[in-house]
């Protein structure tokens, strides 16, 4: 590239609470009927005064912690004005100088990102544009709102996605936002500027990115934008501009505002706030095993293939379903270590066994739903038994997958379906030579076929043995005898 692309990241968390930033309302991102959670404090009426959501405090500070922040000792609010159609005061609560949290960063494929801030403030209305008029719901309006800055250490697109969707992975793990961003609880905005050379160039801030895709395919576009901007001798304009999904371009909205153009002022309704060395210890003692851990650990522990850690990573609690089936395994190589002798490879085949039918059949019968769910009926202890009659031969793995089924469908230990149903392995050579000879007798064709060469022929016919033993046989050994009486 003829210009080095510098990118930094701007994003926006709305928090989990039960209620809003600095009033008493309820939190409810699904509320669908419009200006039903406000009240005379969120909505700015006069002689009102907020009180701080101290819930919204803790998770902010967390936040930072677990993205190794420096949590100041104290740390104050600020008015930042500015007059907008969703903003019913005239200004947003929101911090400038002394945020909660400063100076951490956050490892991206051994790249360290650095993060210059957390702090919090107070979420803005909606509109919604419909028909050629335009309304406002202040139902969000007042929620406990998280801003993260990163410093311009990102040069591509793909860099500033994961950096996103590892953000969005952490604050799931730590429980302090839902981060849909189809519902608007996680906002991304890119500021993005080329250079040749040490001097950086002019900053364009794209807004309101609702989707990874978006985000990668804006900065991708306005890369390209800009150096066509460049080529042409012309200078590239500070300003603010939006994504145009439709047409898949960046349009201009308005020149950018400098931070003295907010006019901010120290919030003169709330305290200056003191954080003690207890308060923080107690907020870190919280964090959980972050993604970053989790992937190590998985690796270390189960010897897992990139791609499934990411599933298991990226799908918490698939990883912890995995996990607890896994520890009901090792229980069962304890009990029978002594007679079958279970070593370290064929513990290996099992997690293995346990990896390719949790990540491919489960997930294909849970189709988008998750294991935590009330209709989630097949208990770790199941499924791991599930597990060992595969690995023991006793079921085949076209009868695995009908096991499984009725196992979702029932919740009944997979030991009582197979009894149930008759679909116990069958390992009988003479009954399946006498099965192989029925079938080779009524299908001359096909055996006829097979003399002259054609391979096909032999699939055919293990699948009418395969049919009449009801999965129960074993498709090499079917093939193997069927190859040995053609």
């Amino acid at each position: 590239m003829e210009y080095k692309p510098t990118i930094g990241l701007e994003i926006h968390a709305e928090l989990k609470t039960n209620s809003k930033m600095f009033c008493s309302c309820k939190n409810d991102p699904n509320e669908r009927h419009p200006n039903v959670n406000v009240c005379p404090v969120c909505m700015g009426h006069p002689g009102v005064l907020p009180v701080i959501n101290r819930e919204a405090v803790r998770k902010t500070i967390k936040t930072g912690l677990a993205l190794n922040c420096n949590i100041p000792e104290t740390s104050k609010f600020d008015r930042k004005n500015y007059f907008y159609p969703d903003l019913p005061k005239g200004y947003q609560i929101s911090q400038y100088d002394k945020p909660f949290c400063k100076q951490g960063f956050l490892e991206i494929k051994g790249k360290k990102i650095r993060i210059t801030r957390v702090h919090l403030e107070e979420d803005t209305g909606r509109l919604i544009h419909s028909g050629g008029s335009s309304l406002v719901d202040f139902n969000r309006a007042g929620i406990p709102l998280m801003e993260l800055v990163t410093e311009p250490d990102l040069s591509l697109a793909k860099e500033a996605r994961r950096f996103a969707e590892e953000l969005q992975l952490i604050l799931r793990y730590l429980g302090v936002s839902d981060a849909d961003m189809e519902k608007g609880q996680l906002r991304v905005e890119v500021n993005i500027s080329l250079s040749k050379g040490q001097k950086l160039g002019t900053k364009v801030e794209i807004k309101n990115l609702n989707s990874f895709r978006t985000v990668e395919r804006s900065i991708d576009y306005e890369i390209e934008r800009q150096t066509g901007v460049l080529d042409k001798g012309k200078k590239v304009v500070q300003e603010t501009r939006g994504w145009n999904e439709t047409k898949g371009t960046t349009v201009s909205q308005r020149e950018k505002e400098q931070a003295h153009d907010y006019r901010y002022l120290p919030e003169p309704d709330l305290p200056t706030l003191h954080l003690n060395k207890k308060f923080i210890q107690e907020i870190k003692a919280e964090i959980p095993e972050l993604p970053q851990q989790r992937r190590k650990r998985l690796a270390q522990e189960y010897n897992l293939d990139e791609k499934s850690i990411e599933i298991f990573t990226f799908n918490k609690d698939l990883g912890e379903y995995f996990e607890k089936v896994m520890s009901e395994l090792r229980n069962w190589v304890k009990e029978v270590d002594v007679k079958e002798k279970v070593g370290k490879d064929e513990f290996l085949k099992l997690t293995k066994l346990a990896v390719n039918y949790i990540i491919t059949d489960l997930q294909g019968l849970l189709k988008s739903a998750s294991v935590l769910g009330e209709d989630f009926l097949i208990t770790p202890e199941n499924f791991a038994e599930f597990l060992t009659l595969i690995y023991k031969s006793r079921i085949s793995s076209k009868i695995a997958k009908t096991v499984l089924k009725e196992m979702f469908g029932t919740g009944a230990d997979p030991s009582h379906i197979i009894e149930e149903k008759g679909l116990t392995q069958l390992t009988d050579i003479g009954e399946i030579e006498k099965i192989i000879k029925d079938v080779i007798s009524k299908n001359p064709k096909p055996v006829e076929d097979y003399k002259k060469g054609k391979e096909n022929a032999l699939q055919f016919l293990t699948g009418q043995v395969m049919a009449v033993t009801r999965g129960r046989a074993k498709p090499d050994t079917v093939q193997q005898l069927l190859k040995k009486f053609l």
